[in-house]
Formats: C-alpha cells, structure tokens, sequence
C-alpha cells in the first residue's frame, strides 16, 4: 500500500487551516449555492484545522465577496470606454467600406 507518510498529510491540513467560505443563512437542508438568494445574510465560516468556525456575518452575497476576496475589489481596473475589438480593416467576414466621395 502506498499511504503517505503523517507528516505530509498534516503539512497540508495545516496549509488550509485561516480559509474562508460563506455559507448562506436560510431555512431548509444544509448550505446552498452562493447564486441562490444573493440578498440572504451570510455566516462567514474560518476553517481551523479541524472543524468550521463562525468568523462573522455578511449582510449579503455581495459584501460577504468583499469579506473572502478582498485583492480583486482593490485591482479591478477603473471602468472607462470599452474597447473597440474590431478595430479599422477589411477582414474575411466584415462588411465591406462603402467607397468614400471626397469630391464636391
């Protein structure tokens, strides 16, 4: 049998261990997908090695994404005019220019 030893499988359970997850709080069977009732309250939950823990509470889907990935609000880049993809030129599949009449 080729078992892994102790200490590599506990050097990765302690890599995990500060991890973050949103749970939603709603009635029913266990925790949902995070797209169900995005406006439902969240328990943010810290894994510690052995078992989740209550971190805190998010009032919504939209600041608990906040809460769990913090690094992407900060480098998303400013919203401004979108960029043109087609750009100038005659490709295979463009419409063709109409001839422009520079005379008058």
């Amino acid at each position: 049998m080729d078992d892994e030893p102790l200490s590599n499988w506990a050097e990765r359970r302690d890599a995990k261990i500060g991890r973050l997850r949103a749970t939603p709080v709603t009635c029913g069977e266990g925790p949902k997908g995070s797209h169900v009732k995005p406006d439902a309250p969240r328990v943010i939950e810290r894994w510690n090695g052995h078992a989740w823990e209550p971190h805190t509470i998010a009032s919504n889907l939209a600041e608990a994404q906040r809460i769990l990935y913090p690094d992407t609000a900060e480098t998303s880049p400013a919203p401004g005019p979108a960029p043109n993809p087609l750009g100038p030129g005659t490709g295979k599949h463009r419409k063709p220019q109409a001839p422009r009449s520079d005379r008058r």
